[in-house]
């Protein structure tokens, strides 16, 4: 059962994420090479690209008994606060931003919407929550912290930013950066969020939850 799942999980993440970019490259206003780099420089789509690489893997790996960090406990537990967080921004922050059609509208709820919710129910049935560490939250901390000083050098040199509560130029370093802090704050609560259901839940988990 999860290796079928994991199939049908790493198949809408990737159809997403590339359809995604093919909309985005027929509407590019930028070379496609920019254009490209531009891509990659949203969390969305980063993250969205690790959970179609999660599951890729969860589905080929089969029973081999050699692990790898993606096995490790914990790794799908920072996946799924990262994509939770995707979807808790987007439909706080950004819904109302603007109002895609057509094809960009199912894209659109499948990364932000459908994607998020299959991987908390993915990390319900299968995270080994018993072995979830408190101590793992600084390292979960890392991805997002990267991608922040990624995105504000950059932007720094092409005046491109990918959210515009991240747009220097309109909102100001000092406003950015206090907007990083929220961000900051909120990575933390819903990692705390996640270890203290999955210690809440651990001595519930069912026989096929293991991997």
């Amino acid at each position: 059962m999860k290796q079928k799942l994991s199939m049908i999980f790493a198949a809408t993440a990737w159809f997403a994420v590339v359809v995604q970019y093919v909309l985005m490259m027929e509407n590019r206003i930028a070379p496609i090479g920019e254009s490209t780099v531009r891509f990659f420089s949203f969390f969305t789509i980063l993250t969205n690209l690790l959970v179609a690489v999660y599951f890729s893997y969860q589905a080929v790996r089969g029973q081999e008994k050699q692990k790898t960090v993606l096995d490790k406990p914990g790794s799908l537990t920072a996946i799924t606060v990262y994509i939770a967080i995707v979807g808790l921004v987007y439909q706080v922050v950004l819904r109302q931003t603007w109002e895609p059609r057509g094809m960009q509208r199912v894209v659109d709820e499948l990364l932000h919407s459908v994607t998020p919710l299959l991987v908390v129910v993915f990390w319900y049935l299968y995270e080994q929550k018993s072995q979830i560490q408190w101590q793992g939250i600084p390292k979960w901390l890392l991805f997002p912290l990267i991608y922040l000083i990624f995105i504000l050098f950059r932007g720094h040199f092409s005046g491109f930013y990918p959210y515009p509560f991240m747009d220097v130029t309109e909102l100001g370093l000092q406003q950015v950066l206090l907007n990083a802090v929220l961000l900051l704050v909120v990575f933390v609560t819903v990692s705390v969020i996640f270890v203290a259901i999955g210690k809440r839940l651990q001595r519930r988990e069912k026989p096929f939850a293991t991997p």
